[in-house]
């Protein structure tokens, strides 16, 4: 566990050393010893926040120390902390401090700086079946979004106004991450259904086809992210497997429409493996 919490403090110290530049998905990789996708999530469910988020984080709080302590511009203070102009800078500054570069060297408030990130480990260690899935044909529909986002509920409802049997149709969202570095982790949610809508001609693909982990998630979709913070903050840690470069892919098992029977609804998450 240690070994492998030494990952993340890798990627914090060379966020820390080049947070005025721009960094890339490959240097990511080799600086952690994991895909892209898995050491994003890593992060993310171990220390609360993106790496792109931690980033810019780094670059206000790190603007905000030249700003107190020398007598830089702030066009100059911007650019070299990263940022590519003025009104970039001044917009992230005032989300995370509360008021603008101006007003905070006009008034030399001792703003508050957040506290050093320390990664966290769950404390539940998740035991997954390893299963091996034949290729299956699947119809979707699309949107670009950040997990957790209504854009995806939205999606749900209009995808659920084509016309599929009532009885046999399978239900999947598939979580393709974009590879960029941002305060959200971005993807491309797919809603898939395992038999084609009579109403609508959806395009289809081929999902599947390989062996998983397939965790078990009960209750809400609300509280689904406490289930990957076990993967992704413990579980990944302790697996000894290669994991592949294949989208996650959510079986949605038994979706229950009452609030009040929601602790029944089963979700199954399915993290490719080599």
């Amino acid at each position: 566990m240690e070994e492998n919490l030494n990952c993340i403090y890798r990627v914090i110290n060379f966020m820390e050393k080049n947070y005025d530049q721009p960094v890339s998905v490959k240097e990511l990789e080799e600086i952690s010893n994991y895909s892209y996708r898995n050491i994003q999530r890593i992060f993310k469910y171990s220390c609360g926040e993106t790496i792109g988020a931690f980033q810019q984080r780094l670059k206000v709080e790190n603007a905000y120390k030249r700003i107190l302590y020398t007598q830089e511009n702030l066009t100059t203070i911007a650019i070299e902390v990263g940022f590519a102009n003025i009104a970039s800078f001044s917009k992230a500054f005032k989300q995370h401090f509360g008021i603008s570069p101006k007003a905070a060297r006009l008034g030399k408030e001792l703003l508050l700086c957040e506290d050093e990130i320390v990664p966290l480990t769950s404390d539940v260690l998740l035991e997954p079946e390893i299963v091996f899935i034949k290729p299956m044909q699947v119809y979707y529909q699309s949107v670009k979004t950040y997990y957790n986002n209504d854009e995806i509920e939205v999606l749900w409802e209009n995808f659920m106004q084509n016309d599929f049997p009532g009885s046999g149709t399978e239900y999947f969202g598939i979580i393709a991450d974009e590879p960029l570095i941002k305060m959200e982790i971005n993807c491309r949610y797919d809603a898939c259904s395992s038999t084609q809508s009579a109403n609508k001609k959806l395009p289809s693909k081929t999902i599947f086809g390989g062996k998983y982990a397939r965790f078990t998630h009960t209750g809400s979709y609300e509280t689904i992210d406490e289930t990957y913070t076990k993967i992704y903050s413990r579980w990944i840690f302790n697996s000894g497997l290669e994991f592949s470069h294949s989208p996650i892919i959510e079986k949605y098992e038994k979706h229950i429409e009452q609030e009040d029977n929601q602790e029944e609804q089963l979700t199954y998450i399915l993290l490719p493996l080599k």
